[in-house]
């Protein structure tokens, strides 16, 4: 697993590794019990404060979605899959708001179907999130 920090992004350093992490567990890629890298290689392999490391992963440890065991490191949490779609399903009324005004634009049924299709039938694949 990779982690990859962006020094040009607005987005703090701690709040991209956090995202990351949820996005590793939502794939599978983390699964529960799945050891988390240790502040220290996270920390070295990204070139990071360890304390913006241990900052991210409290943030997780609040959320629910990792625990720490003193001594033998921090782990993907039982529920941490549970917790993320939790969360995702509560963002569908903002994607209904959205595909409301697609309509209002003129974008067809057709249109949007064959998106959301191609969204599932190719949800195991990498991209970026800029599409390319």
């Amino acid at each position: 697993m990779l982690y990859q920090i962006d020094v040009m992004s607005r987005v703090p350093v701690y709040e991209q590794i956090i995202e990351q992490t949820r996005r590793f567990i939502l794939r599978g890629i983390l699964e529960p019990g799945d050891q988390i890298p240790s502040v220290r290689s996270l920390s070295a392999e990204l070139s990071v404060n360890p304390n913006t490391i241990q900052k991210a992963l409290a943030q997780l440890e609040r959320q629910g979605l990792v625990f720490s065991v003193p001594g033998k490191g921090t782990f993907v949490a039982g529920k941490a899959k549970v917790i993320l779609a939790e969360q995702k399903r509560g963002e569908l009324e903002e994607i209904q708001r959205q595909l409301r005004e697609l309509i209002w634009a003129g974008i067809s049924r057709e249109e949007l179907l064959k998106m959301v299709n191609e969204l599932f039938d190719n949800r195991w694949s990498e991209t970026r999130e800029d599409g390319k």
